[in-house]
């Protein structure tokens, strides 16, 4: 039966890259009261030592509506409920499905209640693995064309290429889908030097984790290491590598002085 406490709520759980030392304290705070756990099966099984009193329910990849239906079931019966998703739920997380579904559902923005609950995201745990890659502006592009036409992802990348971002590629390559990235590097490569910094981070905080360091003239060489599970970070114009560190300079040495009203 529900918990008279903690009724018909959601919680949207960002659960970091896989380390349990990166799960934050409000994260392991919430899974230890909810009444159930939902989410794709890895993440599930990732953090289940902290939801003990929790049924825990896994799904597979691509049921991701069904999966965010159940969860708002769940929490109009009068349910604690954890939607958890990789890294930040809010970035290309479980997050969307949940309140897309409720706005269409003529949700009233009260029942059930929704928390949302940040964590380490993966280009939060990529920048630290490679280094400091992420000082000037940057941008974030999802490659999978599954639910967005490639051509909108070509103009996104054109652009981020005109304004010289450093990128952070997203889903960049899986089994059914292994020519967009290679698309995406072509595209970068003609807008700056060849030698531009390419970090791949494969796996961050877990196990078989994994961090490579290419540029754009040589990535190619590194392409079959690239999976579903891996943060691609491309430099901008100024980024560099130094004693095997991802650098792109925020631009203090360009500080001539400090003027006497400032001091």
């Amino acid at each position: 039966m529900p918990d008279n406490e903690a009724t018909g709520k959601i919680y949207l759980v960002g659960v970091g890259p896989g380390d349990s030392n990166l799960l934050t304290t409000q994260s392991k705070e919430v899974l230890s009261k909810v009444d159930y756990v939902v989410g794709y099966s890895l993440y599930v099984k990732q953090i289940e030592q902290f939801a003990s009193k929790a049924k825990c329910e896994t799904w597979k990849i691509g049921e991701e509506l069904e999966r965010a239906q159940r969860v708002i079931e769940l929490a109009s019966a009068g349910y604690a409920v954890a939607m958890v998703s990789s890294g930040d739920i809010g970035i290309y997380g479980m997050s969307g499905p949940i309140f897309n579904l409720l706005s269409k559902q003529e949700w009233d923005g009260c029942n059930p209640e929704i928390v949302v609950v940040p964590g380490i995201s993966a280009l939060q745990s990529a920048s630290a693995l490679l280094g400091s890659p992420l000082m000037q502006d940057f941008c974030t592009i999802s490659l999978s064309n599954l639910l967005t036409p490639w051509e909108d992802i070509e103009k996104r990348i054109h652009a981020a290429s005109h304004g010289d971002f450093v990128v952070v590629f997203y889903n960049p390559k899986s089994n059914t889908r292994n020519w967009q990235l290679r698309e995406a590097f072509i595209t970068l490569k003609s807008h700056r030097p060849g030698d531009t910094p390419v970090g791949l981070v494969k796996n961050a905080y877990r196990q078989d984790e994994q961090v490579i360091l290419s540029n754009l003239n040589n990535i190619l060489d590194n392409y079959d290491d690239i999976d579903m599970f891996t943060t691609v970070v491309v430099g901008n114009a100024s980024s560099y590598v130094y004693a095997e560190k991802f650098i792109t300079p925020r631009g203090y040495e360009k500080k001539i002085g400090v003027s006497d009203a400032t001091k």
